[in-house]
């Protein structure tokens, strides 16, 4: 009986051992050239009022790695950098998207965390993006390249740059602790985690946060997925409800972004889209952001949440808030409508 119940508590099922698959909406582009496309480039940055279009199409139809090659065929060609040529060239939001796209998207990830903690006050919003949505890997290479662009350690800026229990759970997520994926689902663990949550939150006066924290930041995705089905045996409310009562201010939101992430990351991206382009004054950073960051990734995903939540297309949404040619670049990225 003994065999039995064990068999049992550790199950083997199919429940997410593999990658992730990656669903791209920018890929490498066929029949590539480098030099054709840096002469192109060149004489689009000197024609008079500079032709931005020719810019966009080229830069947002290729991959990174082709960008990097056309690039090291511009210097070559141009006898200056291509990045330092297209600051002087573009402005705005399309600059800031164009150059978005010259770097890697450890690099662009990287680059994003720093501004987000540069001069007075943190844009508290964008580090816990970045930080709460990105896996092991990512977040390995994002703090592999942070360390090579600013000879500092990212671990080490978000400690200096956050404070209290906040500090404590971003840090804890940039570590990159958490387990990955296993075949084997084991049911003792999850009730274990589940009833551990309840514990140190709702079940108790004050909250055990440093409960919360290793538990939200080590278990694999799939396992706190089922954490939170479970959670709801115990306590009267679900994890968000509880995170709502338990916690406020920037830990709250800090949780709250996590949690969305976890159940389902391209949902949290359509969310923040949706978000960006609900009122008048459009959130141009925040697009701009997410499609630079993700559409080598899984934007592809992203769109698909869009329409399925939101009753209209990224694409379309994209069409009706934004214009020029900031606007092209963005729809370039997207890849087209559903």
């Amino acid at each position: 009986m003994a065999l039995v119940s064990e068999i049992l508590t550790k199950l083997t099922l199919s429940y997410g051992g593999e990658r992730e698959p990656k669903c791209p909406t920018v890929v490498p582009v066929y029949d590539f050239n480098p030099e054709e496309d840096a002469a192109k480039i060149e004489t689009a940055i000197k024609t008079k009022g500079v032709d931005e279009q020719t810019i966009i199409d080229i830069l947002t139809k290729r991959s990174c790695s082709q960008r990097s090659e056309i690039a090291f065929e511009y210097e070559k060609r141009a006898k200056k950098d291509l990045v330092s040529a297209l600051k002087g060239a573009l402005s705005g939001s399309l600059e800031h998207l164009i150059l978005g796209l010259m770097k890697s998207t450890a690099q662009y990830d990287a680059s994003e965390l720093k501004s987000s903690m540069k001069g007075l006050g943190t844009d508290e919003e964008s580090l816990t993006e970045i930080v709460c949505s990105r896996n092991n890997e990512e977040l390995k290479e994002i703090k592999k390249v942070y360390r090579e662009m600013f000879k500092k350690e990212l671990e080490k800026d978000v400690s200096g740059d956050t404070s209290g229990d906040v500090a404590k759970l971003l840090v804890a997520l940039v570590q990159a602790k958490r387990d990955e994926p296993s075949n084997v689902v084991d049911y003792e663990k999850i009730d274990n985690d589940a009833r551990a949550l309840y514990d140190a939150g709702v079940k108790r006066k004050g909250t055990d946060v440093t409960t919360w924290i290793s538990i939200f930041s080590e278990r694999s995705v799939p396992h706190l997925q089922k954490v939170f089905e479970r959670y709801k045996r115990y306590s009267p409310y679900d994890i968000k409800e509880s995170i709502r009562k338990e916690v406020k201010g920037d830990l709250e939101k800090s949780f709250l972004t996590l949690v969305e992430c976890l159940e389902n990351k391209h949902l949290y991206f359509a969310s923040r889209l949706s978000d960006a382009m609900k009122s008048k004054s459009v959130k141009e950073k925040v697009i701009t952001r997410i499609i630079v960051s993700r559409c080598e990734v899984d934007l592809m995903k992203v769109r698909s949440e869009f329409k399925k939540n939101f009753g209209k297309s990224l694409y379309q949404t994209i069409f009706e808030h934004t214009k020029g040619d900031y606007q092209r670049a963005l729809l370039n990225l997207c890849g087209g409508d559903d």
